[in-house]
């Protein structure tokens, strides 16, 4: 058995022009990839988010129908420090998000419409890591992920989904990588470090979601999450804080 642990992680694909990344709510970018999308945005990549949901059941103090458009805005503004203009949502209900054909069919719309070679989004395993004790998944990360891998096909077939082309999308074949953030079994990686800075920033945009989640000071807890995050893999990336990838190639 090969221990993927042990390996060393290679640098992710660099030959590219256009990006999308489909997540499940406002946050979950800024909570491990937002120094990775800095790195490539400075780089002249576009990168494009789209969220299934508003967030607007993320905040047990707040109804939500005023928590919904109060984390679009903290989205859009987060975005922004990274070098994100559009940021796009599908309006799934935050929760309940189930993976069926519905949910394919929108990310694979916004897949033609955005027409990425590569496309991220976020673990859609069962847990956070692989270990004994490893925190549990939420429902609503698995079924954007694993529909964000199965819509990545589905873009690029016109016998799928054959309302789309009617609508003016046309299939988009173009999809070359699936990368995958926050897996226990990660492959690539971006160096963390020049776009760090900006990756604290961008999270720390979400600060109503962050008051309610910790009584800590919400700058040094955003800084000591994302230090930390991004220094568990440095050893394997040499020595240089990494956002990791598991890369799925198309």
């Amino acid at each position: 058995m090969i221990d993927t642990e042990a390996q060393d992680l290679l640098e992710m694909p660099g030959d590219w022009t256009r990006a999308l990344a489909v997540v499940a709510h406002p946050d979950d970018l800024e909570y491990g990839c937002a120094a990775a999308v800095a790195a490539w945005t400075d780089a002249g990549k576009e990168v494009t988010y789209v969220l299934a949901t508003r967030g607007e059941a993320g905040i047990d103090t707040l109804a939500p129908d005023v928590c919904g458009p109060l984390r679009e805005r903290e989205q859009r503004d987060s975005a922004a420090v990274v070098g994100v203009e559009t940021v796009d949502f599908l309006d799934h209900r935050d929760g309940v998000i189930e993976y069926g054909l519905g949910l394919r069919r929108d990310i694979a719309a916004a897949i033609r419409r955005h027409r990425p070679e590569l496309v991220i989004t976020l673990n859609h395993r069962d847990t956070w890591g692989g270990g004994p004790g490893a925190p549990w998944n939420t429902p609503d990360h698995l079924a954007v992920g694993r529909a964000t891998l199965d819509a990545a096909a589905d873009a690029g077939n016109r016998w799928i989904f054959p309302e789309l082309t009617e609508e003016g999308l046309d299939p988009w074949n173009g999809v070359r990588w699936v990368a995958v953030a926050a897996s226990s079994t990660p492959t690539h990686a971006v160096d963390a470090g020049p776009g760090l800075d900006r990756a604290i920033r961008s999270l720390l945009c979400h600060r109503a979601y962050i008051e309610a989640l910790t009584d800590e000071e919400p700058e040094a807890y955003v800084r000591d999450f994302l230090t930390a995050a991004t220094s568990r893999a440095a050893g394997r990336f040499g020595d240089r804080p990494a956002v990791t990838f598991e890369l799925f190639a198309r």
